[in-house]
């Protein structure tokens, strides 16, 4: 089920969402200073391109760098892409078959908030980690 909801997703927004979030990640590594803001927008486009079947869970040993980074981020970002995965998602909300799509949509918020220190894991592979 988690392969044809991720087929439909790709078809109808995860492609956009992985070029909006692939070009910003281009942008951001252009300079030296936003790579690791880059390389979380990268890390965001791939969970957004198949998002049925994986997760977010917190990186362990994740230090203050992150949680400086995320407030940047934040700051600079994070809410304008919260806001766009939240009106996305009740959007697709309003039709049957779009509730799983507007759910993943919503599933997309905490990491596009505060990505640093975040890590993306199958499913399955997530509640055997520790601290999750």
């Amino acid at each position: 089920m988690k392969t044809v909801l991720n087929v439909i997703w790709l078809v109808l927004s995860g492609f956009w969402l992985f070029l909006g979030y692939l070009l910003a990640g281009v942008l951001l590594c252009i300079t030296i200073i936003g790579i690791p803001f880059g390389l979380a927008a990268f890390r965001i486009g791939l969970y957004a391109l198949w998002p049925f079947g994986r997760t977010v869970v917190d990186k362990p040993g994740a230090g203050a760098a992150s949680c400086v980074g995320n407030v940047l981020w934040l700051v600079l970002a994070g809410w304008w892409l919260a806001i766009g995965h939240i009106v996305t998602g009740i959007a697709l909300c309003i039709t049957i078959i779009g509730i799983p799509l507007g759910i993943a949509n919503f599933k997309l918020i905490p990491v596009s908030l505060l990505p640093l220190g975040k890590d993306i894991v199958p499913t399955d592979q997530a509640y055997g980690r520790p601290g999750f």
